[in-house]
């Protein structure tokens, strides 16, 4: 598909489970919170809609409004709904469905005991509710819907099989993004009569999974075009190392994926104007960035010396962001001039070994298990640079954020961090990273040690790190690739 820039204004229509500032658990909040802004600040008319959480209702109902309510089959019976309206912004507003048997939880999707037992019907309705909402007068008829993952994929099946002759959605088109395709939405086969849908899709090569419902999968076989985070994400899917079952299906639909990297929202990430920091900096003055990285070790109890590199750790802590590796090459970190600060949560394995190691080696090692958006920010400004050694990683953000504040990172060649980290050593003229590609303890801890061969060149590694803060990943570049996406699929 070749885009072209066009300037025409569309009305889009985006459905997705979480999204800040509202509700968040991961990167999807982030996507679904900045990139419709952006097209709206485009001059595009934008809607979103949001499952009405409880958390969400606690902070934000006070300044929405109620405009319509909606009746959703599911399982046999109607389920109603209340839409309420907040706008954020002059052409972009905020749907919220309400329904308390199904959202007023303190979680999204479930505990530490697993998932709710109720997550089908809970984003059926949600994802009927959204297409009831928009026949209605209350909300303009959309050019593109736009879903994001399993809860809201099937969307794109509703349209086709339920709505196809419907004068609200004639010309409508569907899109549906793909933030990770590890999560699908698999559900047991009696599943399907509560979605209001033939058995006719229990099929292969439509919703059957190994003799389950797949939400996901349905939303691939439907939508009119398919996107992920990141082109070599996109490419990945389509192999059986990265396709999750699904790759078959994916290499059928080739020629209608894209892959469009995810941007940065600049607004919440830079160290110019960052509040949490000790002190702020930019590329012209790295001052503040050395103030920055001693306040750090102090404050978490860490050798005070500029000569250790210091890395940073922000995120899950799970197999898929190569804590395995991470573990594996921890006897690199204790012999070498490094030091390691780890701030996360994840699988109860990792936390256990973690809080032993820094247990064992408190000058070398800290560790915090948990979430502090101040210390988050910290770290990617005290930070010298930020391992992400991740086994798969459909876009990641980390990579970004730490670009931003002049923290080197250190990655292996896979999905988006392949498409946004140029290895040093490769490009020794635009290189920003530490790039290597076997996934292995050995090969993290190779790329550690380049690492460290240059930051002893203080001057070089300078250098370097203003290099990599002069770098773009602002949305504005995604959001224009998005409309041209947009614009040529409305003519399907």
């Amino acid at each position: 598909m070749s885009f072209s820039a066009e300037k025409q204004k569309l009305t889009l229509a985006t459905a997705v489970s979480e999204m800040v500032p509202y509700v968040k658990t991961g990167g999807l909040a982030d996507v679904a919170g900045s990139l419709p802004v952006v097209l709206s600040e485009m001059g595009h008319d934008c809607h979103t809609f949001l499952p009405a959480y409880r958390a969400v209702k606690q902070k934000w109902f006070g300044k929405a409004k109620k405009i319509s309510e909606v009746l959703v089959p599911v399982g046999g019976r109607n389920e109603k709904g209340t839409i309420w309206q907040y706008r954020d912004h002059p052409c972009h507003a905020v749907y919220f469905v309400e329904h308390d048997g199904f959202f007023d939880r303190s979680e999204l999707y479930g505990t530490s005991d697993g998932d709710f037992p109720d997550n089908a019907k809970r984003f059926i309705f949600f994802s009927r509710a959204v297409l009831e909402a928009l026949r209605s007068a209350a909300v303009p008829k959309p050019d593109i819907i736009h879903a994001h993952d399993w809860q809201t994929a099937l969307i794109p099946v509703y349209l086709k099989k339920k709505y196809a002759n419907e004068s609200t959605f004639s010309g409508t088109r569907s899109v549906l993004t793909v933030h990770n395709l590890a999560y699908q939405g698999v559900f047991e086969k009696e599943t399907l009569p509560e979605l209001d849908l033939p058995w006719e899709l229990f099929q292969i090569d439509k919703m059957e999974f190994w003799g389950k419902i797949n939400f996901l999968k349905g939303g691939l076989v439907f939508a009119d075009w398919l996107t992920t985070v990141s082109p070599t994400y996109a490419r990945e899917i389509q192999t059986p190392d990265y396709g999750a079952g699904l790759d078959g299906l994916l290499r059928n639909r080739a020629a209608s994926i894209t892959g469009i990297l995810n941007g940065l929202d600049i607004k919440e990430w830079g160290p110019e104007a960052d509040a949490f920091l000790w002190k702020k900096y930019s590329s012209v003055d790295l001052e503040g960035k050395i103030y920055n990285k001693r306040e750090l070790q102090k404050d978490r109890g860490l050798e005070n010396s500029e000569e250790m590199l210091l890395l940073g750790l922000v995120g899950r802590l799970a197999d898929q962001k190569g804590l395995d590796i991470i573990l594996q090459a921890i006897p690199e970190i204790l012999e070498r001039p490094l030091q390691l600060i780890i701030l996360g949560t994840g699988s109860r394995e990792y936390h256990e070994k973690l809080i032993q190691l820094a247990k064992q080696f408190p000058k070398k090692i800290s560790v915090e298990i948990g979430f502090n958006n101040q210390l988050a920010h910290r770290i990617y400004a005290g930070a010298d640079a930020f391992l992400m050694p991740s086994r798969f990683e459909p876009c990641g953000l980390g990579q970004l954020i730490s670009f931003r504040y002049g923290t080197i990172p250190i990655v292996r060649k896979t999905g988006g961090l392949a498409d946004t980290v140029k290895d040093i050593s490769e490009f020794p003229a635009e290189g920003s990273g530490f790039v290597f590609s076997n996934y292995s303890g050995r090969d993290l801890a190779n790329a550690m040690g380049r690492a460290i061969s240059i930051f002893q060149d203080k001057s070089k590694w300078a250098a370097l790190v203003r290099r990599v803060m002069n770098l773009d990943f602002s949305w504005k570049r995604s959001a224009e690739a998005y409309v041209n996406l947009y614009h040529e699929i409305s003519r399907l």
